[in-house]
C-alpha cells in the first residue's frame, strides 16, 4: 500500500507537534487543578471525585466509537477538528457554576470530544512515523514540553491568583487546541485501507496474550489514577503549596521528555513485554514510595522521576504493542481499545474506588492500595511476556 500523503514531510511532523504540545498543555493544567478547583467550589472528596471520573466514563464508549468511524471514513483530521471545536464551545459552560450535576454535564460533553482526540492523535502518528520510535518519541517530546509549561505556570498563577480563573484557562487552551488542528495535513487515508470489508477485532482479542497485555494495561493505568486524580490534593492535604504542588507534576514531566528524547536509542535494548514488565515494576515502586513517605520531599521527587518508566516508556510500549497487534484497517479500533480498556474503565474504576478510599481511610491508603493494582498489573505483564515468547 503506497504511503498516504500525511506520512512524511517535515510538516506533517511539526504539524503533529503543535497538535501534540497544544493538547498535552491543555492537559497539563486541566487534570492537575481540576479537583483543587472543585474543592474551592465547596464540593466533598467523594462528588470531587464523581467529577473527574467523568472523563474516564467518556474514555469507556468515545474512543471506540470516533476510532471505528475514523477507521471506515479515514477523516481522521478532519474528527479531530470537529471535536477540538465542540470541546472549546463546550468548556465556555464552566463560566456557570450550576452545582456538581451542571459541572457533570458540561464535563460529559466536553471529554467526549477530547477523550477521542488522544486515540484519533495516536492512530494518525502511528501511520505516520510507521514504526519509527525515535521520531514517534520527538513528537511526543512536544506534548510532555507542553505539558510541563502549563502545569508549572498554572501552578504559580494559581498560588498568586486563586482558582477563580480555571474556566478561562480552560478556554484559552482549547482554542490554541483547535488552532493546531487546523494546521495539520488535510489528508484523508487511501480509499483501499477503507474498503467495504469490515476485519474483526474478535480474533485478535482471543489472542491470549494480548488479552495479558489488556489485562496489564487495565491494572496499570487504575493504579495510576491515584496520581491523576489525588496527588494534588493528597499533597495539599499534607501542606504543600500549590506552586510546589506544580513543580513537583512538572518533575515528572521533565523525567517523561528525557525518556521521549531517549527512547530512540533505549526501546531497542529490550523486546516490548519485557518493557512492559519493567514499566510495572517502576510503577509498584512509585506508589508505594508515595503511599509511605510523602512527607518527604526526596522521596516525592524519586517518585515524580519514576515517571518516566512507569507512564513514558509504559505509553510507548503499549503504543507499539498494539500497532503491531492491529495493523492497517484495525488500527483506529486498536488505538482506541487502549484507550477505553486503560483509561476508560481502568480510570473510572480507579477515580471513583480512589475518591470512596480516600474519603473513609485517607490518601495514604488509598496509593497503598493503588501500589497492590500496580503489583496485579506486573504480574499480568509478566505473564504476556511469557505467552509472547510461547508465539
Amino acid at each position: 500500500m503506497p504511503a498516504p500523503q500525511a506520512a512524511g514531510g517535515r510538516g506533517h511532523l511539526l504539524a503533529f507537534a503543535a497538535l501534540s504540545a497544544s493538547y498535552f498543555a491543555h492537559i497539563g493544567f486541566f487534570n492537575p487543578y481540576l479537583p483543587l478547583w472543585l474543592k474551592e467550589l465547596g464540593l466533598p472528596i467523594f462528588v470531587i471525585s464523581l467529577l473527574a471520573s467523568v472523563q474516564s466514563v467518556t474514555r469507556v464508549f468515545a474512543p471506540y466509537a470516533w476510532g471505528a468511524l475514523s477507521d471506515h471514513t479515514g477523516e481522521r483530521v478532519k474528527l479531530l477538528r470537529f471535536s477540538a471545536a465542540v470541546a472549546l464551545v463546550s468548556s465556555f459552560g464552566l463560566w456557570w457554576n450550576g452545582g456538581p450535576w451542571w459541572l457533570g454535564l458540561v464535563l460529559l460533553v466536553m471529554f467526549t470530544h477530547t477523550s477521542s482526540m488522544m486515540s484519533l492523535t495516536e492512530a494518525a502518528m502511528a501511520h505516520l512515523v510507521a514504526g519509527d520510535w525515535g521520531r514517534y518519541g520527538r513528537i511526543r517530546l512536544c506534548g510532555s514540553a507542553g505539558f510541563l509549561v502549563t502545569v508549572f505556570f498554572a501552578g504559580e498563577w494559581f498560588d498568586r491568583f486563586g482558582m477563580r480563573h480555571f474556566p478561562a484557562w480552560a478556554a484559552g487552551s482549547l482554542a490554541i487546541v483547535l488552532i493546531a488542528t487546523m494546521r495539520l495535513p488535510d489528508a484523508r487515508e487511501p480509499v483501499t485501507a477503507h474498503s467495504h470489508e469490515k476485519l474483526p477485532v474478535g480474533p485478535v482479542l482471543r489472542i491470549p496474550a494480548v488479552r495479558w497485555f489488556f489485562a496489564s494495561l487495565f491494572f496499570h493505568v487504575m493504579s495510576h489514577f491515584a496520581v491523576y486524580g489525588f496527588l494534588s490534593l493528597y499533597l495539599d492535604s499534607l501542606g504543600y503549596g500549590k506552586g510546589t504542588i506544580g513543580l513537583l507534576w512538572a518533575l515528572s514531566v521533565v523525567a517523561e521528555i528525557a525518556w521521549f528524547f531517549l527512547q530512540g536509542r533505549l526501546l531497542g535494548l529490550l523486546a516490548m513485554p519485557r518493557w512492559l514488565l519493567l514499566c510495572g515494576i517502576a510503577t509498584v515502586l512509585r506508589m508505594g514510595t508515595t503511599a509511605g513517605l510523602g512527607q518527604w520531599i526526596w522521596a516525592l521527587v524519586f517518585a515524580q522521576l519514576l515517571h518516566a518508566l512507569s507512564f513514558a516508556a509504559h505509553h510507548t510500549t503499549c503504543i507499539a504493542m498494539v500497532t503491531r497487534h492491529f495493523p492497517g484497517r484495525l488500527r483506529g479500533r486498536g488505538q482506541a481499545l487502549f484507550t477505553v480498556i486503560g483509561y476508560g474503565f481502568g480510570g473510572v474504576l480507579g477515580v471513583l474506588a480512589g475518591g470512596a478510599i480516600a474519603q473513609r481511610s485517607g490518601y495514604v491508603v488509598m496509593f497503598g492500595v493503588a501500589t497492590a493494582l500496580a503489583v496485579v498489573g506486573t504480574l499480568c505483564a509478566w505473564r504476556a511476556q511469557k505467552l509472547d515468547k510461547a508465539v
